[in-house]
């Protein structure tokens, strides 16, 4: 694992939003524009993200949290893994880490991440909302809202609500975590509302939001 230079900001607490998404997204899609406004709203509200680090939706995001922000205390984190194909840091970063092992990569952001934002995405993007999903299954990973942004999310929940959920898999509850997003101003709601209830040290946040859970 290697570091930038202001990579010990990354033990300060400050409130953070990771995104995951597909590398393969290109600048001209609607996901691309969509996530990159998203960002560009976070950061006004001098919130940090968290990506892979590396193109598609993790440029975007990048791209837009360094266009929005309006302090120098608001980072766009990457944590890039190495690959042999597809992933290569992009060039919107303030901190960047380096990763061998998805598994390690996978734990520092959950370690760092208070919100999570699920956009359209192939295997790796699953791996990470599952592996999201799990932590806070069992209790590994504080309350923390998984928001899924994006159509192809809503038959992914029909399935689980037909299948998993019918045969007693997972619990309703288990549910609860998952918001779904039809758009970057609903998702953006949210991360708001968990900001200020982050601020206010108040537990519980899926819990206490306006908008409930799946």
């Amino acid at each position: 694992m290697t570091y930038t230079k202001k990579s010990d900001e990354l033990i300060q607490k400050h409130f953070r939003v990771a995104i995951f998404g597909s590398a393969r997204i290109t600048s001209n899609d609607q996901a691309y524009t969509q996530i990159y406004e998203l960002a560009k709203l976070i950061a006004a509200e001098n919130i940090d993200i968290v990506t892979g680090g590396g193109p598609g939706i993790m440029d975007a995001a990048n791209k837009g949290h360094q266009d929005g922000k309006k302090t120098a205390e608001c980072y766009s984190i990457g944590l890039n893994i190495y690959l042999p194909e597809e992933q290569k840091p992009n060039l919107h970063l303030d901190i960047k880490r380096e990763f061998h092992r998805f598994s390690e990569r996978l734990d520092t952001f959950m370690m760092l991440s208070n919100a999570v934002v699920v956009a359209p995405g192939g295997v790796g993007t699953l791996l990470e909302f599952a592996y999201t999903w799990q932590l806070l299954q069992v209790k590994h990973k504080a309350d923390i809202p998984i928001i899924l942004l994006g159509d192809m999310w809503i038959e992914f929940i029909k399935w689980v609500k037909e299948h998993p959920l019918k045969s007693q898999f997972l619990d309703i509850e288990d549910l609860h975590s998952l918001f779904l997003a039809s758009d970057i101003n609903e998702a953006f709601l949210i991360i708001k509302q968990c900001h200020e209830l982050y601020k206010q040290g108040r537990p519980g946040i899926c819990t206490q939001l306006d908008k409930k859970g799946i």
